[in-house]
């Protein structure tokens, strides 16, 4: 584990992953998320912390992981190859048969977002957000009921009902060698050494912060102490109408509805809140442990680099949120 003792040096400096697997998050001297950096591959080498909330880049020579963070004249500028910068499960595999290769991502978002006042929901081929380490949060499975996108009934890829081959990570592999988290990244979590508040994770696609689910009891209160913050989306009672019929048992993703006041957050899986990063607070995501994990849904214009065709917004063919209305169908796109 990384001690949170270590200083910190300009976060424009180019540096390399501590160790390759692991200690790869950390605390800045401010209290912030950062990334624990060496200035060149040996591992004799000085360390730095990079804040994540500004410029950075490093390279991951065990993993090959390789990202670019540049912060300016409100615009981040997140350039990315989507390779992991922690072991992974084997893929190809018997449900997943796709091999991790590098991506070529640059993505822009906004560093001031502006909520629109509506929730954008997503549908596929859109991802959510990028991690801090390049890689994407993609939700979303392209499977349905009777392999029907107009069936109404999307599958649920973190169901134990449903095996798509996801890794510890809840990741797994895209036709196009893209590795992507369905779920929380145990991989990257596990490297995360700083008490209290989560860390910073990722950004979301319309340039709002990404945390995982330990925030403050009273969101705008930093003296408040800490708690597990839980999703509003709850198991439906009965049985469904229509469809795969028979109980609902969170198989299929319109098994849940979202139920204002449930849990501790809106149906966009986020709150305004005060954090490390942010101190004065800001609307952030959460990555909760229960439904829907990675949320399903903007709360801002989601940023045109970063929009996919058919995604966000567009009528893909893609699950519909719980509860909402049914997207109008189409070609079924690669998992």
């Amino acid at each position: 584990m990384v001690t949170e003792d270590i200083n910190s040096f300009p976060v424009s400096r180019r540096g390399f992953l501590l160790g390759g697997l692991g200690s790869t998050l950390a605390v800045t001297a401010t209290g912030t998320t950062g990334l624990v950096l060496r200035a060149s591959p040996s591992y004799a080498a000085e360390t730095f912390v990079a804040d994540v909330t500004g410029s950075y880049e490093f390279e991951d020579p065990a993993t090959g992981c390789s990202v670019q963070v540049t912060v300016g004249n409100g615009v981040r500028r997140i350039r990315a190859n989507g390779l992991p910068n922690h072991s992974t499960g084997q893929f190809p595999n018997s449900d997943n048969p796709n091999t991790i290769s590098a991506q070529d991502y640059d993505y822009s978002f906004p560093t001031s977002p502006t909520k629109n006042g509506e929730f954008v929901s997503l549908s596929i081929p859109q991802p959510f957000g990028i991690a801090v380490n390049g890689v994407l949060f993609d939700p979303l499975a392209a499977e349905w009921y009777d392999d029907n996108p107009n069936s109404g009934w999307s599958e649920n890829a973190l169901s134990p009902l449903v095996d798509l081959g996801l890794d510890e990570n809840d990741a797994h592999v895209q036709p196009t060698g893209a590795y992507h988290y369905h779920g929380i990244p145990d991989g990257l979590v596990d490297t995360i050494s700083r008490k209290g508040h989560s860390p910073l994770i990722g950004w979301a696609g319309d340039g709002f912060p990404i945390y995982l689910d330990r925030g403050y009891k009273k969101s705008r209160n930093r003296g408040s102490g800490l708690k597990r913050l839980k999703s509003s989306y709850r198991l439906r009672s009965g049985t469904r109408p229509d469809g795969p019929g028979g109980p609902f048992d969170g198989k299929y993703n319109e098994d849940y509805e979202y139920i204002k006041g449930a849990g501790d957050l809106y149906s966009a899986n986020g709150r305004f809140q005060k954090t490390p990063e942010f101190p004065n607070g800001t609307y952030c995501y959460i990555l909760t442990r229960d439904y829907p994990v990675i949320p399903r849904a903007f709360v801002a214009e989601i940023s045109t680099s970063f929009v996919k065709s058919g995604g966000a917004g567009g009528g893909g063919g893609g699950p519909r949120p719980p509860g909402g209305p049914r997207p109008p169908g189409g070609p079924r796109p690669p998992r």
